[in-house]
């Protein structure tokens, strides 16, 4: 794995690169980074589509990364309205580092995951990325603003 840090919009990386950004169980993207991700990508629909909740359920799959075309979700909170936890976010990473391992990934793009309106500290989520993803073929590109 390698990890590089560079100053740039996400979504401006070249073809070829898997993005990803956290998001909360209730799919509710309306601010932050998930909010472009909904302008560009139409994702909460395609979240709703392809990952609906049963009609009872308020929220679902926290801790998992749910992958839609070369977007992964990392669903890191219940609510939009919670906070994330380490815990969490570690758990969401290693669901993503399967998808990576199993579909051969070897490009992922992120911004500083879990660091903006999540305010978690950027240098222990780094360590987190580096320790999960210590040993698999990746090159990820921190995108930053």
């Amino acid at each position: 794995m390698t990890i590089k840090e560079e100053n740039r919009d996400l979504f401006t990386v070249p073809q070829g690169y898997y993005l990803a950004h956290c998001i909360s169980g209730d799919f509710a993207l309306g601010a932050g980074i998930a909010k472009q991700f909904v302008d560009i990508y139409n994702m909460k629909e395609k979240l709703n589509d392809w990952f609906s909740l049963e009609n009872d359920e308020k929220y679902g799959y926290v801790g998992e990364s749910l992958l839609i075309d070369n977007v992964f979700n990392l669903v890191t909170k219940p609510r939009c309205y919670h906070k994330p936890t380490y815990d969490t976010l570690i758990n969401t990473l290693e669901d993503m580092k399967n998808y990576i391992v199993s579909l051969k990934i070897t490009k992922l793009a992120i911004p500083q995951i879990g660091c903006g309106l999540d305010r978690l500290d950027w240098d222990c989520v780094k360590e987190l990325i580096e320790e999960v993803f210590e040993d698999v073929d990746v090159d990820i590109l921190v995108c930053i603003l």
